[in-house]
């Protein structure tokens, strides 16, 4: 017993020490990369979760479904198989014809207690690929239980001692629904608080346009009863003017009725922050508000350290169509190539424009440079090093 204990303690320690010293590159980066490696690096571990982010580049899910309810149920699934598998001891495989003191019972007895150490050993490394699984990072985890199982293998080569290729099967799948479910948890998350930026913004278009209508009201009623008191009189001179406000009153509750109505209606606009993203990204987005400006204010908040500039505004009867014409345009541009509702491009104003001047016709007002003023008084006091950043 104390030579099977010795032997897992050995088996422990080699998987701590390869967990720190062996790699699985993604196989993209592997064979981009291996020409350049030194020889004995083909094992390394990458650990840095912003460079395994970058090698995996855009997540391709390994067993597609619904939500992340259906992946969390195929999991219970999943770690019930896994649960049976052991119970019928079908997770090690292993000789029954190894003797021990020359003696076939004890080397059963043997090989049944090694075969216990050695799964639990392989279930807790199994355990931890799972608990510690990060975005990006399942490749390495999945290496690092090859090593485990290679691990066992080589270590009980003596008995014809390894993990069933059956049940390392099932834990390579648990490890892919994890990082599957993972994924699907973080996309969920990001479509629920971007639907809820949504529907904040209709209502405040809604309860905008509702009080826009309102004042329209008092105002028109305020005009009538001023017609009719001048009518009454003869003034026949200012009868005029009053219905002509009139008219232009009538024309703003006609447009207001047409924009609370048609919910594809809003301003598309091209804005961008040169000191937050740089003179060569823009944001190309759409808004239902009444005032534009409001929203595109709201977006400068404290998330940014500067206020957006605005370089176009453009008020469509489908400012969604539009929008969805633009982005198209610059697709291959996107700075966010997983969420396509961030709207960021890789793009100048003037590029922009172009576009959605084909689309429009000419615009009537436009702008080319930014303005950014607090950027450009803030830049002089920046430290030395940062100004060359921004000037490189």
């Amino acid at each position: 017993m104390e030579r099977l204990n010795r032997l897992l303690f050995q088996a422990t320690l080699r998987a701590r020490e390869q967990r720190a010293t062996e790699d699985q590159r993604v196989a993209e980066a592997q064979r981009a990369a291996k020409a350049q490696r030194p020889a004995g690096d083909d094992d390394f571990v990458e650990l840095d979760d912003a460079r395994l982010l970058q090698q995996v580049g855009i997540y391709n899910y390994h067993h597609p479904l619904e939500n992340a309810e259906s992946y969390r149920e195929r999991l219970a699934e999943l770690r019930e198989q896994v649960k049976e598998t052991v119970r019928d001891g079908k997770a090690i495989e292993a000789s029954d014809r190894f003797s021990f003191n020359n003696s076939l019972a004890a080397g059963r007895r043997m090989t049944a207690d090694f075969s216990k150490l050695m799964l639990r050993a392989y279930n807790a490394e199994a355990d931890n690929c799972v608990r510690a699984l990060r975005a990006g990072a399942l490749v390495a985890a999945t290496k690092r239980l090859e090593t485990a199982a290679s691990t066992i293998a080589r270590l009980g080569k003596m008995m014809e001692m390894r993990v069933s290729p059956e049940y390392h099967a099932l834990r390579i799948t648990e490890l892919e629904l994890t990082a599957d479910y993972l994924f699907k948890q973080q996309e969920e998350r990001e479509a629920a608080r971007e639907e809820r930026e949504r529907l904040r913004e209709e209502r405040k278009a809604e309860q905008e346009l509702a009080a826009q209508r309102e004042r329209l009201d008092k105002e028109r009623a305020h005009y009538a009863n001023t017609l009719a008191a001048l009518r009454a009189q003869g003034a026949d001179a200012e009868v005029a003017d009053v219905e002509a406000r009139l008219a232009e009153i009538d024309a703003a509750i006609e447009v207001n009725d047409f924009r609370a109505a048609n919910i594809r209606a809003g301003y598309v606009y091209i804005i961008s922050n040169v000191g937050a993203f740089g003179d060569r990204v823009v944001k190309i987005g759409m808004t239902r508000r009444l005032e534009p400006t409001d929203r595109i204010r709201e977006l400068g908040d404290a998330s940014v350290p500067f206020p957006f500039d605005v370089h176009a505004l453009y008020f469509s009867d489908d400012a969604v169509t539009l929008e969805n014409e633009l982005h198209k345009a610059f697709a291959a541009r996107r700075l966010n190539r997983v969420n396509e509702r961030r709207e960021f491009f890789f793009a100048t104003p003037e590029e922009v424009r172009e576009v959605l001047a084909q689309k429009v016709g000419k615009l009537l007002e436009y702008a080319a440079k930014p303005e950014a003023d607090q950027y450009y008084q803030s830049l002089s006091s920046w430290p030395a090093n940062a100004r060359a950043g921004t000037e490189a």
